[in-house]
């Protein structure tokens, strides 16, 4: 079995500088995320086990495509144990990630996890996105929640138009896999669609995609 370290060679692979407290704050997210997932289930056993290709690599897709600046304000919907905003958080030290679920337990292991890893740029909230009011951010992210169609109804109206200096428009961005055709369709938008093999050519994402909607 790969240690720690050389399963980090993986993220190495594609991301080449980060400081030595990004290293250690990717490093602790094995051991964190096996701790709480055997007292909250959060991730199934053989994702558990492909902790930094399915979950942490995955997240850092949107990295790839989107270059946040100092003080963007991010929403996850729907994070579930905190993905992708928890590997994004440490990608990101000057971004401010508001963390979303229906579940509480789950946010639970999001905020062990951020405070065992010193991760201090995440807020968690228990509720439901279409629940925020008064609330804006630039981008909101999401991974295999809900339909493109649902995940743009609950996140448009907590976007703020762009104000300029970002790497894309503000707006949604997730994480999808599979045959998209009708779902996009239904959605009504005509997003940006960047299949993450064309990212990270690693088996694992075939068939997976990064899927921007400007707001």
């Amino acid at each position: 079995m790969e240690s720690t370290p050389q399963k980090l060679g993986l993220i190495l692979r594609y991301f080449d500088d980060f400081t030595e407290k990004q290293i250690a704050q990717f490093a602790a997210l094995e051991e964190l995320y096996n701790e709480w997932n055997a007292k909250i289930n959060v991730i199934s056993r053989k994702d558990i086990d492909s902790i930094y290709l399915h979950h942490v690599l995955h997240s850092l897709s949107i990295a790839a495509i989107a270059d946040f600046k100092p003080g963007t304000q991010v929403i996850d919907i729907g994070c579930g144990g905190g993905f992708p905003g928890v590997p994004l958080a440490i990608f990101y030290p000057e971004v401010q990630f508001h963390l979303v679920d229906s579940i509480a337990k789950k946010l639970k292991v999001v905020e062990a996890v951020c405070e065992g890893a010193g991760i201090t740029n995440i807020t968690i909230q228990h509720t439901r996105a279409e629940e925020i009011k008064n609330r804006k951010f630039d981008f909101a992210i999401s991974r295999a929640v809900a339909p493109v169609k649902d995940l743009w109804k609950w996140s448009a109206p907590l976007l703020r138009k762009k104000a300029g200096g970002e790497s894309i428009a503000n707006g949604l961005i997730c994480l999808k896999g599979g045959d998209l055709a009708q779902e996009i369709f239904e959605s009504g938008l005509r997003p940006k669609m960047m299949p993450i093999y064309k990212i990270f050519p690693e088996e694992y994402f075939q068939e997976k995609f990064v899927i921007h909607a400007a707001k």
